[in-house]
């Protein structure tokens, strides 16, 4: 994480090639000297080679593929000296099959893009809008009618606290969106509540921002399918019993329309959000001008009988489940690189149009459905009664639910978007797999995509997809996140200070004040509904990115370029192979596993004799007789390597010989054993099951050893 607003944290297809530091390339010089002192006969960089690493000559000409068939050489071209540019995106593979697939998947995906291709990825305000705010904007759809499902358990005369409920929940959401307008341009490579949090409040603070981030996107994708599935059957009660299977198909759409990257998806996003804020700006109208008609008088709620004692845990699980409608808001911030330049300027523009509109529509639902007396039922969900009570006849109830539930279902594209970056990030810093930073076909991050997808649909599967079960869950990480971004806030206004600085932090130590306390009433109201699950998951999570971060932090203390002769620790010991960087350190022994003398086997022998190194072949034999006749062979052939036989009465080969291989090396820690395996590769992939597959089994078991180099000898089968 960059301190001081997030420098270096620019996202670029070569985030997966990270610089060497000062004292890496300072390393680096020493070992090339000691390169040039080993190899005095070579003064240039690459020496004589046997072809033209240029192409130029063959450019144009065919050349034969893997199995015969001829193809043209075309897909390069020259750009810097020493350097060629690859004109195609990819190689098709080899089978049939392979190449089918690759067509299928350009088909559905697109064509891959080129790097430089990255800056015109990005969105404009006007696309931004509907894409990051889907979260957001759709949470209205089912925000105020969590907080009344929860007010309705003490019986409908307690439904008029949904009003000064409301009232809080807009101040809030006005404070925190004022306080992220605040972080946008003081983190304007991308102001996640991971960064914020880290930067300013630690790594664990960061971490646990990150964790609380990473359960309220997987919660976006399945509560805005599931609240999107209940929309569909509230308006077609027939297709009730395909929730799951509708859920888990449009999830597996939303995957696919953002792998084909950015701009595709917002395009594709664009229509169905507008088309919700003007049917929901409708059904306010034609709402409000029939109450006006009877001088906004409020309509009775029908009688509903008491479940539940009015007191203050009810009123503050009502509030944080209202609270939900929030859930987005920080979806603008995270995804700062994703706007056209200047992108603080326009992802701010961005985040006030947001949350206005969140405003707007939140308090005008609350207003209209106390005003309609109408209260939550089973089978039908307020926004659907609302819309019906507008539009009692006419098409427009059923444009009204057609819209909210395409904007439901759409609305898991903000979690989309902003779910992969995060994990970038997070990549960037060692806290989760480097896979995460690699930019796919169309500079998307495809596996980001595919593990929040995939995790999704558990979530979803495990609840049966019921919104009722899974918002519970919702708020806890929503608003970690929230609290631990605004402190963190505070803390970058004390440190940097300047102009405003006061104002600004008092901006968001209000909004950590409200976030938290919203984060303690959530955590301790709807502990038992569900919770806990989040509460447990957090610390785990947080756990495991330590643990990530450990693995990648000693991966790069065992790979750092340090000064020649480092190792040994002990002055008089010879280098271990591990540690071998120049030439005139490393000495070879070459071992050819020989299982039978064919053209396979004698192709092997030949390739490593031709290294001009000491070569040793090693037989493995079930018993004395066979061993003897192996023997004979080799004798009749020539004799012309060195030959070890060993007796493996249990008739294993794999086990012996890594034994025989490892205590070579115990014996010699200074030798590169280098292994030639011969293996023979066929054509089709089922052939495979009439094969033992020794090779692959050796090569596998023959890598976990230190200081052994396994390299094969391919022998192709004719067609």
């Amino acid at each position: 994480m960059g301190k001081g607003g997030g420098e270096g944290t620019v996202v670029t297809p070569a985030a997966e090639f990270p610089a060497l530091g000062p004292e890496e390339l300072g390393s680096l010089r020493r070992i090339g000297d000691r390169w040039r002192v080993a190899r005095p006969d070579r003064p240039g960089p690459a020496g004589e080679l046997p072809v033209d690493p240029t192409l130029g000559q063959y450019r144009r000409r065919p050349a034969p593929s893997r199995f015969g068939r001829l193809a043209p050489i075309e897909m390069f071209q020259v750009g810097e000296p020493d350097e060629l540019v690859a004109t195609e995106p990819a190689n098709l593979p080899g089978s049939r099959l392979g190449r089918g697939l690759a067509r299928l998947r350009r088909g559905a995906l697109g064509p891959p893009l080129s790097s430089a291709a990255v800056l015109y990825e990005r969105m404009r305000k006007l696309v931004a809008l509907p894409v990051l705010s889907s979260d957001l904007l759709s949470s209205v759809a089912y925000g105020p009618e969590a907080m009344l499902t929860v007010l309705v358990l003490a019986g409908s005369t307690t439904l008029g606290l949904s009003l000064p409920l409301a009232g809080v929940l807009v101040v809030l959401m006005i404070t925190v969106g004022v306080s992220y307008r605040q972080t946008i341009p003081a983190y304007p490579h991308g102001a996640g509540s991971y960064i914020v949090a880290g930067d300013n409040l630690g790594a664990g603070a960061g971490l646990a921002a990150a964790a609380g981030l990473m359960v309220d996107y997987v919660l976006t994708v399945s509560v805005s399918v599931a609240a999107g599935v209940h929309a569909v059957t509230s308006a077609l009660p027939g297709l009730t019993g395909l929730t799951v299977p509708l859920g888990v198909l449009m999830i597996a759409v939303l995957l696919a329309g953002n792998l084909r990257g950015v701009r595709t998806a917002g395009n594709l996003f664009v229509l169905p959000t507008y088309a919700f804020v003007v049917a929901l700006l409708a059904v306010l109208g034609v709402g409000f001008l029939r109450a006006a008609g009877r001088g906004f008088a409020a309509l009775p709620p029908p009688d509903v009988p008491v479940a539940e004692g009015l007191g203050l845990l009810l009123v503050l699980r009502a509030f944080s489940s209202g609270a939900v409608s929030m859930t987005g808001i920080e979806a603008v911030s995270n995804a700062v690189p994703a706007f056209r330049p200047p992108e603080w300027r326009n992802a701010r523009t961005v985040l006030s149009w947001m949350v206005a509109m969140l405003v707007c529509l939140f308090a005008g639902i609350v207003v209209l459905i106390h005003l309609n007396g109408l209260v939550p039922r089973p089978g039908q969900t307020l926004l659907s009664q609302l819309a019906r009570s507008s539009f009692p006849t006419g098409p427009w109830y059923a444009l009204v639910q057609a819209a909210t539930a395409l904007i439901l279902l759409l609305a898991a594209n903000t979690a989309f978007n902003d779910f992969p970056r995060l994990l970038f990030f997070m990549a960037r810093a060692g806290h989760a797999p480097r896979r995460f930073l690699h930019m796919g076909d169309r500079l998307e991050f495809g596996n980001g995509l595919v593990a929040l997808s995939v995790t999704a649909a558990l979530v979803f599967l495990a609840f049966g997809g019921h919104t009722e079960a899974l918002i519970p869950l919702y708020a806890v990480g929503v608003f970690l996140a929230f609290t631990l971004s605004q402190a963190g806030m505070v803390v970058h206004w004390r440190r940097r200070r300047g102009a405003g600085w006061r104002r600004r932090l008092a901006v968001n130590a209000l909004g950590a004040t409200m976030s938290g306390l919203v984060l303690l009433t959530a955590a301790v109201a709807k502990f038992a509904e569900g919770a806990w699950v989040v509460l447990v998951a957090v610390p785990l999570l947080v756990l495991l990115f330590h643990r990530v971060q450990r693995h990648y932090r000693r991966l790069n203390q065992a790979l750092a370029l340090r000064p020649p002769g480092t190792p040994p620790a002990s002055p008089g010991l010879p280098l271990p192979a591990e540690g071998q960087e120049v030439p005139q350190q490393i000495r070879h022994l070459v071992v050819v596993p020989v299982a039978r003398l064919n053209r396979a086997s004698l192709r092997a022998l030949a390739y490593a004799a031709s290294l001009g190194q000491p070569t040793l072949a090693v037989h493995l034999a079930p018993n004395e007789e066979e061993a003897d006749r192996f023997r004979g062979q080799w004798e009749a052939w020539g004799d012309h390597l060195r030959l070890e036989t060993i007796v493996s009465p249990y008739r294993a080969v794999i086990g012996p010989l890594a034994r025989y291989l490892e205590a070579l090396h115990a014996s010699r820690a200074d030798l590169v054993l280098t292994v030639i395996v011969p293996e023979v590769v066929l054509r089709h992939p089922w052939h495979r099951p009439l094969h033992s597959q020794v090779e692959r089994r050796l090569r596998r078991a023959l890598r976990e050893l230190a200081g052994v180099v396994v390299t094969s000898v391919p022998v192709h089968l004719p067609g």
